[in-house]
């Protein structure tokens, strides 16, 4: 969600005030008809001309842009997770009709934002706090779940407006859980003012200034009561909240906290002191009996998991003098000393919580945090710019569907040796030096030059007053920062000086201008063309009109390095009738929770490997509104690499997700699942609470070979594998098959099929083929590991197995049972590494060739159910073929009128072209020579099952350091 300003300037209220009038005459226009560009014109100067606004015609054009926007927004549906054990519904409509807190902020945000995504996000909070339980419910309950959202995509709205709905229904100690580190915890506390309390927090806990939902309702009968402030000492305080008094017909109570051993050893404290009602008859623990508390957690999976290691009793019960780590510990113990309570963990990344034991609980500390009562994953607008929207997806012709944002840097580091401006291994007195001298590389002066160009273009297009920031993330230690900030520092001031006093400025401004026509302007018309469909109106200024803003823009430009203090987070607040611009330069504080307001500009060299740890960093995931054609990410390739693969792993764990929503599975479903899903070996072992292996399941997942070998000798053998299998295989079932695919006849022409081919043949193939060891899911040895023990249960006993041909290159090449096949051609995106790299091997439809017509259907039935509730909001068009997750449950576990076959295994071999991949490798070097036979990838998928069976993947920590990184 976009964040609404605290406060306006002239012409933003007559804009505000235009748009509050047009905005629902145009909302009930819409039963009516569609709401198109011109309509929303006509409206706009209706509304100028009935109440005789002086509006000008950039106003008048900002005003159309923005409702265009807004009327041109997605919002899909939240899909859940839930347990009802010993849970009473209870939210009704009638529940909700004196509600005052919730009403102020929705009538907030619909003068700041659509209906429609003001509607969605009543919908959602709605689905969360009907899942707690009701805080006039009379006895002991607990309630723990878990919601689920997209980096920078709005979670801190969502909550704020839980908040609201859990004050309104009668919770009276609400605990937020902010972070780590003080910028974050009053950047929260801010936000929480503006949508909750409605007055800014003052030292002394009494109600400052009005601001924020105070606009709509500022009775000071409902404000509620605040034990924390904005300030950087305004964390909660034992000295101060001795003198606060809390009783069941007050108003509520509000404590936002750091994560932290003290300041919640303090509150744990005082709310046994001076909260607590009632004693535990069998404990002696003093508790509170009368209060019903709600703690939210924000980024749920940083300090929150326990990372110790619990033992077990022999039949499976948790030790009970296990002693966790400290936070969760303190949190446990906090919610433990209620008898009434309800915990909502927020996070981007769930992994960790996701791998909390469900039954795991101690004396002192009460049951962990698995979120026993529901996980809901909530839904992207249109507008949210994500891995995927960034990066693409993977096909078979490489990534596509991705924004051309992301700029390679690689004069950071020397080439093929160690050392250079910012090595990725440098310790913390490391001097950044490019050239010999302490100086910026070429890339960061571009990266600078794109931001000045970006915050002169805002300007241009008449949000000079927002906020615009650029990030710059190059190392965790704070003495490098600082070297790094004086060298941007240096070269900003020159750029001022240059800029500003027109002294030995020509090559600047060819530099820009450069940067302007071969970048800016092509970008741009691209990013136009892809976004033709989500109503942005992204209007390129004239370079006279960028070189008449670039004085007073590079005028405003700070340079920060942003550590754990609040007053980081203060200044956009203090800024905020005139937009703040900055660049901020930091490294772990600015990794995780910290909103960098109208990011811009990213600069971003890689610190970890980690799934869940790199998702975080990524701060220039979110909205951006009326600007997202300027935004840039310069980084290395690699990282675009694995954030690629964060795309895709997101993407695949999102349908399972929905998968096993609509079968109404249990978050320990979802959480038993997710804990063998392979591609999770990118999240840290400490937080899987295991110390040296995992256990994986491959059972309702694909594998693809997309990390491949380019040595000779390995591809001989994989090759020689595969002519093996052939012969053992003997003659095809089918050449060229043919299925019948929603009454049209599809053809792999050129491929040969194989049916009931046994797993004693898959299991040689997988046992003898090699895989590459950068290939982050696919391990031969595991998988043939896994067929053996599936086959004793009963299952993947009979393998369907087919030698994709039919490529668009003109080599093929025979193989030694006599088959011939045309090669396929798939492209190397490694630029001259050692491995071949691919995108996607599968085509789509691959994944179906073994179902039969009604199968396909059943398939494509499920895989629409779920786009029409969750993915229609970022997929306008309904998907015309199934997807994985529904292919392999289908198989599995059959549909109505499709017989579960979960002995239905299926192969694909792929003969990969060498001479085609990539002549820049070749070029290079790193091509494959003189080799001309095949290089043999496959696809595995298998079907969906329950049936439990794992394989062991053996991993210690020191190993697992050297090749992710650390955890956090």
């Amino acid at each position: 969600m976009h964040r609404p300003r605290l406060f306006m300037s002239d012409n933003e209220k007559t804009v505000t005030l235009v748009l509050n009038i047009a905005q629902p005459v145009l909302h009930a226009e819409r039963e009516k008809q569609a709401i198109t560009p011109a309509l929303i014109a006509e409206k706009v100067d209706f509304a100028v001309a009935t109440f005789a606004i002086d509006l000008s015609a950039n106003d008048r054009d900002t005003v159309i842009s923005e409702l265009i926007r807004r009327f041109s927004h997605w919002i899909g549906k939240d899909s859940a997770l839930h347990d009802s054990e010993g849970h009473i519904p209870w939210l009704v409509s009638a529940r909700k009709r004196d509600w005052r807190y919730w009403q102020r902020y929705e009538t907030f945000l619909q003068k700041r934002l659509s209906v429609d995504v003001v509607a969605a996000l009543d919908e959602s909070t709605d689905g969360i706090l009907g899942r707690l339980e009701d805080p006039t419910r009379e006895g002991a309950w607990d309630r723990r779940g878990l919601v689920v959202g997209h980096v920078q995509s709005g979670k801190t709205g969502n909550y704020s407006g839980l908040v609201c709905k859990a004050a309104d229904a009668g919770y009276k100690i609400i605990i937020v859980l902010a972070g780590l580190h003080n910028n974050l915890r009053s950047q929260t506390q801010i936000r929480l003012e503006e949508s909750f309390l409605g007055y800014e927090t003052s030292e002394n806990r009494d109600p400052g200034k009005p601001l924020g939902v105070a606009e709509i309702d500022s009775d000071p009968k409902i404000h509620p009561h605040c034990a924390t402030t904005r300030a950087d000492n305004g964390d909660f305080n034992a000295g101060v909240a001795k003198h606060f008094s809390i009783s069941p017909e007050e108003r509520p109570w509000l404590f936002v906290v750091k994560k932290q051993k003290t300041v919640l050893t303090q509150l744990l404290k005082w709310i046994r002191g001076h909260v607590a009602d009632g004693t535990d008859t069998k404990t002696g623990r003093r508790i509170v009996t009368n209060l019903p508390l709600l703690v939210i957690d924000d980024e749920a999976d940083n300090a929150s998991v326990d990372t110790g290691e619990q033992w077990f009793n022999a039949d499976g019960t948790p030790d009970e003098e296990h002693h966790p780590k400290t936070i969760n510990s303190l949190i446990r113990q906090v919610l433990h000393a209620f008898e009434k309570s309800a915990y909502v963990g927020y996070t981007a990344t769930p992994f960790a919580n996701i791998f909390i034991h469900r039954r795991g609980a101690t004396i002192e500390e009460g049951p962990d945090l698995f979120p026993q009562a529901f996980i809901i994953n909530l839904a992207a607008p249109s507008n949210y710019v994500g891995p995927t929207r960034m990066f693409g997806l993977r096909t078979p012709e490489g990534r596509q569907g991705g924004l051309p944002l992301a700029r390679y840097i690689t004069d950071h580091v020397l080439r093929d040796q160690p050392g250079g401006w910012m090595p990725a291994k440098h310790k913390k007195d490391h001097v950044p030096v490019h050239d010999g001298k302490a100086a910026l590389p070429p890339s960061l002066v571009e990266a600078l030059h794109s931001f000045v160009l970006a915050c002169a273009a805002r300007v241009c297009r008449g949000q000079g007053s927002e906020h615009a920031s650029m990030l710059v993330h190059v190392t965790r230690f704070t003495n490098v920062q600082k070297e790094v900030h004086d060298q941007v520092a240096h070269a900003m001031n020159r750029m001022r000086q240059q800029v500003t006093q027109r002294v030995d400025h020509e090559g600047l401004v060819d530099s820009l201008r450069k940067l302007w026509d071969t970048d800016f302007i092509p970008t741009s018309e691209t990013v136009t063309a892809a976004l033709s469909d989500s109503g942005e109106v992204l209007m390129m200024p004239s370079w006279a009109d960028i070189m008449l803003a670039l004085p007073d823009t590079i005028r405003d430009i700070t340079v920060r390095i942003v550590n754990g203090t609040a007053k980081d987070a203060l200044d956009y607040a203090e800024h905020d009738q005139i937009g703040l611009k900055v660049i901020a330069i930091g490294g772990d504080k600015l990794a995780r929770g910290l909103t960098l307001e109208g990011l811009c500009t990213s600069y971003f060299v890689r610190t970890t490997k980690m799934y869940d740890t790199l998702m975080q960093m990524g701060r220039w995931f979110g909205y951006r509104p009326g600007y997202v054609d300027l935004c840039r990410l310069y980084t290395s390739e690699d990282l675009v690499e694995w954030f690629g693969h964060i795309a895709d792993a997101s993407e695949e764990l999102r349908e399972e997700f929905e998968a096993m929503a609509e079968r109404n599975a249990t978050p320990e479903n979802y959480g038993l699942r997710v804990q063998s899903h392979p591609v999770l070996l990118v999240t840290s072992p400490l937080k899987m609470r295991t110390a040296k292996n995992l256990q994986l399941s491959f059972s309702g997942e694909l594998l693809e070979t997309v990390s491949l070998f380019k040595d000779r000798r390995l591809l001989e053998r994989n090759l020689g594998t595969t002519n093996k299998l052939m012969v053992a295989m003997g003659k095809p079932s089918e050449s060229s098959p043919m299925r019948l695919r929603g009454g049209v006849q599809q053809n792999w022409s050129g491929s040969h099929l194989w049916n009931a081919v046994s797993p004693d043949a898959i299991a040689d193939f997988f046992e003898a083929y090699a895989t590459h060891p950068n290939a982050r899911k696919v391990n031969s040895k595991l998988l043939a590991e896994f067929v053996c023990n599936m086959a004793r249960s009963n299952e993947l006993t009979s393998w369907t197995v087919v030698l994709m041909g039919g490529g668009r290159t003109e080599n093929s090449h025979t193989f030694e049972t006599g088959l011939t096949v045309d090669m396929l051609k798939r492209v190397d995106e490694s630029s001259g590494s050692d491995r071949y790299s691919i995108g996607r091997l599968l085509s789509p439809r691959d994944e179906a060739i073994d179902l039969d017509e009604k199968a396909w259907d059943a398939a494509l039935a499920m895989t629409i159910r779920a786009w029409e509730t969750k993915q229609k909001s970022t997929q306008p068009k309904a998907p015309e073929v199934p997807n994985g997750p529904a292919i392999r449950r289908v198989r599995g576990k059959g549909a109505e009128g499709v017989a579960p076959a979960p002995e239905r295994g299926l192969l694909l071999l792929y003969p990969l072209d060498p001479r085609s991949a990539n002549d820049a490798a070749s070029a290079a070097g790193k091509g494959f020579g003189d080799y001309t036979d095949p290089v043999i990838a496959f696809g595995v998928s298998f079907p969906a099952s329950d049936n439990g069976v794992k394989v062991e993947y053996a991993v210690d920590h020191l190993t697992w350091e050297q090749e992710y990184g650390s955890g956090e």
